[in-house]
């Protein structure tokens, strides 16, 4: 008989902590790391050692930077939350290893961009990237097959990217207050599309292509 141990866990949430206290990164055991909610402004290159982390929640803090040991965290398949921080990049290394993460959520930073090692998230399902000043999506975003939610709601990209196409699962994908020029209608061909957000790009079913109607006909809530 399979017996299930219990998640190692470490909650440091909201604890006012300027930097993670180093006895954290002799317990190569945690499972799950919550520090949420602090005024992290760096996290040490120990933070590599945690690698049985498969939950790793750093949201609302003042991270600009995240270190390059990070990306040995190859165990991270349910949860990766870097919500409103201050980066202004994710190295290119960061998601080599994370073939297994499941959860990305990058919203509510200052990225311009994201790195071509994103294709690697290859077990991606949902994927948030919104509030941050992106102006265009890596090629290699074309191979994440998996994902079923894209986020990119408020970001300076001036045309959908042409790699969602790939995106053949995707139920959701929210792109409300961009400064989109044109709507491909190619969207009309992703089979698994539920939810369709173009809200607040200037469009309005009176002046919508036909092809939108044709989406909502078959069951996808297009907003307008």
């Amino acid at each position: 008989m399979k017996v299930e141990l219990p998640s190692i866990e470490l909650n440091c949430w909201r604890q006012g902590l300027r930097e993670l206290p180093d006895e954290i990164f002799s317990r190569t055991d945690i499972e799950t790391l919550n520090a949420s909610e602090n005024r992290l402004t760096s996290l040490p290159e120990a933070i590599g050692n945690l690698t049985e982390l498969h939950t790793l929640d750093l949201g609302h803090n003042r991270l600009a930077d995240l270190p390059e040991s990070l990306g040995r965290l190859h165990n991270l398949s349910y949860y990766l939350y870097l919500h409103d921080n201050k980066l202004t990049r994710l190295r290119d290394s960061l998601f080599v290893s994370m073939k297994r993460l499941r959860y990305l959520n990058v919203s509510g930073n200052r990225l311009s961009r994201l790195p071509e090692s994103t294709g690697n998230l290859e077990s991606l399902e949902e994927l948030h990237a919104d509030h941050n000043p992106l102006e265009l999506l890596p090629e290699s975003f074309a191979r994440l097959t998996a994902l079923r939610e894209l986020h990119l709601r408020n970001t300076r990209l001036p045309e959908v990217p042409g790699a969602i196409r790939s995106l053949t699962r995707l139920n959701v994908l929210d792109l409300r207050a961009n400064q989109l020029v044109r709507i491909p209608e190619w969207l009309a061909d992703l089979p698994d599309l539920v939810k369709l957000d173009l809200r607040w790009i200037g469009l309005r079913w009176n002046n919508a292509p036909p092809w939108m109607a044709g989406l909502s006909a078959r069951g996808c809530r297009v907003l307008l």
